[in-house]
């Protein structure tokens, strides 16, 4: 028997489809960016943006407003700082603290753009600067129910007397994107009073158009640390939320002054980035570690793995120094076993959904499809809310085809299916989200919409469907070849409400995907369908060629391989580093020595795949940086060169250190071969990260000589 809610109310008189007043959702305003920079340049003057002006109206009508500072003004960041940056490459700037808006959601997704400088690049296009071309204009990038929206804002911002911003802002006070960032996602929304309500995933889909993967950490799949580890190493943004409130998007997220800090140092009913994971070696044996951001910027747990914690103790030296970090900035470890025990659900989105499979580096096909629920006309809610009129909603055809040569063809199709609603109004919180859900049938005919009576002979292949009152539902499915039929609903007939379906589905497994609508607004007949053919191949570029072709012929068939230094310099030495081959690349045996030293933090001799793969990026940016700077092409970098490379990767060294790196590295000209660069670059870079990790007051460090040693 199926399980489905009962139904509650009386079946209504469908209402003429001529009558039915449908609120379709409301596009955001669009403006030419370039254009408008363009004309304030000619007529040098600074950008006001009447369509958000900086007024109360932006803000909002609510509650936030009595949380407002008296003498609310509003400035742009050139009359708060003496020198305000718009963007800082290094991500250690990119620290980011919540203001009054309770959008602990949406600043714990921001905060995990800032691990991913590619992702964070499409949403915040890295060309804007308060120097160059600087007219008082900016604009940013949102995935906005299916497609991507450019979204400009002038840069004047809420402060208070003190010329403090109210909203983000950043740790240091001269970085303004964060700031301009949820300036045009409240733009983009209605105003910063509805950044209040929401949830973490929300947030990760409109900063990637990715899919999200929910977890129920109370019911943790048991490879949750190999999906953890892929989601790491991938093109994922995570975040997690602790026990209450997380499944009542109607009360908002709470804030610093109204909310429960517990005894162990987290905070109820609150959104955390997940910022990296860590297999650690301990005296007693490994031990899988999670670190997480408190987007308030402080406010840390107290427990095993937190920075006063004995834990650290079991550790070897440089991985203590290496981690650990003694300072209330919000980042936090904490054991796996510990996470799933605090937090109620991890959220991860990533641009492709192989996240849950061991099949990493495919590809993936992808389809969109509008549609809507309408009063008497396609709005016939759920099985469960009688079933009469459940027939009425939008059909839609999946025809899973049989993999090409292959003589299995009933090998199943790894598809997901993602249903978002749309909210109607400008505001995103006027409104509470529906009920919303799907159901999907195997079918044999594919020539005609399903009959009333097909729903009450036939049960669906998602038996136990759940109706969420969430903005989106996504299911994975494994499907064998043959023709399905997806029915969208709300719970509840008469419900309206637009809604976009997405459909993924592997390239190897499925040769071609058609999604067929059945909608009444199509124009056709209801017995004849148009097909809309999947166009758009999703690719993950940075998981791309050079890696799936290397991680093939070296680690494919290898459990857990483990790199030493004569392994590591014969593998970088056969790498086609394709696309910089304007010199040729040879690195020693002592210079990968060196390397690995570097990146062993549990000296162990070797390098896991986790650790290979964090120098497999590092590489990849170096290589760019360094054959950027290379001018002439000679393979190597003088000093001036040496110094914009280092500029460039976002760290800041005086020039005496530069110089002193250049004479340790360089050659008896001082000059730099690339291999030279990666370990100097690498050096900078730990040694940076151990400063900040043991430094109480960011002047200094004291260490024992035996740690002094081990670093």
């Amino acid at each position: 028997t199926m399980s489905f809610l009962p139904c509650l109310k009386k079946k209504k008189l469908p209402v003429p489809l001529g009558r039915s007043i449908f609120q379709k959702h409301t596009p955001p305003t669009q403006q030419n960016y370039q254009a408008l920079l363009e004309t304030c340049l000619k007529n040098k003057c600074l950008f006001t943006d009447d369509s958000f002006p900086a007024h109360i109206s932006s803000i909002g009508t609510g509650a936030l407003l009595k949380k407002l500072p008296r003498n609310l003004q509003w400035k742009r960041p050139h009359a708060l700082h003496r020198s305000p940056v718009f963007y800082a490459a290094n991500r250690k700037q990119l620290d980011l603290c919540q203001g009054l808006v309770e959008n602990c959601w949406f600043l714990a997704a921001l905060e995990a753009l800032t691990f991913h400088q590619d992702i964070l690049a499409a949403v915040v296009p890295q060309n804007q600067s308060f120097e160059r071309k600087y007219a008082g204009i900016f604009h940013f990038r949102f995935w906005h129910f299916g497609e991507w929206v450019d979204v400009v804002v002038d840069d004047r911002l809420p402060v208070n007397e003190a010329g403090e911003l109210v909203f983000v802002s950043s740790v240091y006070k001269n970085v303004f994107w964060g700031a301009l960032l949820e300036k045009a996602y409240a733009k983009l929304y209605g105003s910063y009073e509805d950044l209040q309500i929401g949830q973490v995933s929300e947030a990760l889909v409109d900063f990637t158009g990715g899919v999200n993967i929910r977890i129920k950490l109370a019911a943790a799949p048991p490879d949750l640390w190999d999906i953890l580890t892929r989601a790491t190493y991938s093109r994922s943004l995570m975040g997690c939320q602790t026990h209450l409130g997380v499944y009542f998007p109607s009360v908002s997220l709470p804030c610093i002054q109204s909310t429960k800090v517990l005894k162990n140092g987290l905070v109820a009913g609150h959104a955390y980035t997940v910022t990296g994971i860590r297999k650690v070696t301990c005296q007693y044996g490994p031990e899988n570690l999670v670190r997480l951001r408190n987007p308030w910027g402080k406010i840390e747990w107290k427990g095993d793995w937190s920075d006063s914690s004995y834990k650290w103790e079991l550790l070897s030296p440089k991985e203590k120094i290496l981690l650990r970090k003694k300072k209330e900035d919000g980042e936090f470890w904490m054991s796996l076993q510990d996470f799933k025990i605090h937090f109620l659900v991890l959220m991860i989105c990533k641009l492709t959904p192989d996240l849950m499979s061991q099949e990493d580096g495919k590809k993936w096909m992808y389809s969109l499809k509008s549609g809507r629920w309408v009063k008497g006309s396609t709005a016939g809610g759920s099985l469960g809310f009688c079933n009469g009129t459940f027939w009425m909603n939008p059909q839609y055809w999946l025809n899973v085809l049989p993999v090409e040569d292959s003589k299995k063809n009933l090998v199943s199709c790894n598809v997901v299916i993602s249903l978002m609603q749309k909210h109607s109004s400008k505001h995103r919180n006027r409104a509470p989200h529906l009920f919303i859900g799907f159901l999907l049938y195997k079918y044999q005919d594919s020539n005609r919409k399903l009959p009333p009576a097909f729903f009450t002979r036939h049960q669906p292949v998602n038996k136990h469907q759940v109706f969420l009152d969430e903005r989106e539902v996504t299911y994975d499915f494994h499907l064998e070849p043959g023709v399905y039929v997806i029915v969208p609903s709300a719970l509840k007939p008469q419900q309206e409400s637009e809604f976009i379906l997405r459909v993924f589905s592997r390239k190897h497994k499925a040769s071609l995907v058609t999604v067929l609508d059945g909608d009444v607004f199509l124009p056709c007949v209801n017995d004849f369908y148009f097909f809309l053919y999947i166009l758009k191949e999703i690719v993950d570029r940075y998981e791309g060629k050079i890696w799936k072709d290397f991680f093939i012929k070296y680690f494919e068939h290898v459990s857990n391989p483990e790199i030493n230094a004569v392994q590591l310099q014969r593998i970088l030495n056969n790498i086609s580093w394709r696309n910089f081959q304007s010199f040729h690349l040879s690195f020693s045996l002592d210079a990968c020595q060196g390397i690995l030293a570097l990146l062993d933090l549990n000296a162990s001799g070797t390098l896991s795949i986790q650790e290979f793969r964090v120098l497999w990026k590092r590489l990849l940016f170096y290589l760019e940086v360094f054959q950027k700077r290379d001018t002439n092409r000679s393979g190597k970098l003088d000093l001036v060169e040496l110094h914009t490379a280092v500029q460039e990767t976002g760290i800041s060294l005086s020039n005496e250190v530069c110089n002193l790196m250049a004479i340790r590295y360089g050659d008896p000209d001082l000059k730099i071969s690339f291999e030279s660069f990666v370990c100097f670059m690498l050096r900078v870079e730990i040694m940076g990260e151990a400063f900040r990790n043991l430094t109480q007051d960011g002047k200094g460090i004291y260490l024992r000589e035996s740690e002094v040693m081990r670093i």
